[in-house]
């Protein structure tokens, strides 16, 4: 689903047979000024994608944003104006805000992620625990906070994970029947012993499931150099930075985009004209 079918089918959802209330109060030519303010501190992402959802109700609105994604704002801070046909900027009024809370909320809380770990050789990576049908502009929104995306979907990369070695038996069998793949190929660990067999096999890229920070510097040390090695479960903001420290190339953060809280911003309509 691309973004102007996302965009319809949110709009469908919220308006059905109608906007009922607007329908019954304000005049179909009455205009009027809004504006999208921000009522607390975050990282903006969607601010662009938040205009789109009012052109989609009516082309007639005029959209003027004043951030960009990424920049970050306060609270007070007046992050767009809109203008038009105040009944259809009533409509579209939820569902642009929907969109735009919600992309805003996981760039905030990635910038978090990765402030908490500034100074370290680590970077702060999303998962594939995303809002059906969202991926894509979650993963945008993780990157406008700072953080990098990990594999898009189940075809961009090759994730041997514990259910894949249950079915095939041994970590060294999994990477061989892997070899020849023309996509990166990364294996999951939860033993320091799976590590091991593991770079005996070859393996470059591993993530070391739900380690503990002292197993993590022993893996760390194992490795010496020889893969790029991924911390991933079990990680918050505050064992983000003993993970860091611990020397791992990446940390992957499922609570990105499963948990982010939406940011608080609304839209509200002003006298002026």
């Amino acid at each position: 689903m691309n973004l102007e079918q996302l965009i319809k089918a949110a709009l469908a959802e919220d308006i059905g047979s109608g906007d009922i209330t607007s329908r019954l109060l304000i005049p179909e030519n009455q205009k009027g000024v809004a504006h999208i303010i921000a009522n607390g501190t975050g990282i903006l992402a969607g601010i662009k994608i938040c205009g789109q959802v009012f052109k989609a109700v009516d082309r007639r609105i005029q959209y003027e944003p004043f951030y960009r994604d990424s920049s970050r704002f306060r609270r007070g801070a007046i992050l767009a104006r809109v203008a038009g046909p105040a009944r259809s900027i009533l409509t579209a009024e939820r569902t642009a805000l929907n969109f735009l809370c919600r992309l805003s909320g996981i760039a905030t809380l990635t910038a978090k992620f990765v402030s908490r770990i500034k100074g370290s050789r680590a970077i702060i990576l999303d998962t594939r625990k995303t809002t059906p049908g969202w991926r894509e502009l979650e993963k945008y929104a993780v990157r406008c906070g700072g953080g990098r995306n990990h594999r898009m979907g189940l075809y961009d990369m090759v994730l041997i994970k514990d259910n894949h070695l249950t079915l095939v038996g041994s970590v060294t069998e999994a990477l061989n029947r892997a070899k020849g793949a023309k996509v990166p190929v990364m294996i999951e660990v939860k033993t320091i012993d799976q590590l091991r067999e593991a770079l005996a096999a070859g393996a470059k890229r591993i993530m070391l499931d739900n380690m503990t920070v002292p197993q993590l510097r022993r893996a760390v040390q194992i490795n010496a150099g020889q893969a790029k090695l991924e911390a991933s479960g079990g990680v918050s903001l505050k064992n983000v930075q003993q993970i860091a420290r611990s020397g791992v190339d990446f940390i992957s953060v499922g609570e990105l985009t499963h948990s982010a809280p939406a940011a608080d911003i609304s839209l509200e309509f002003s006298t002026e004209m």
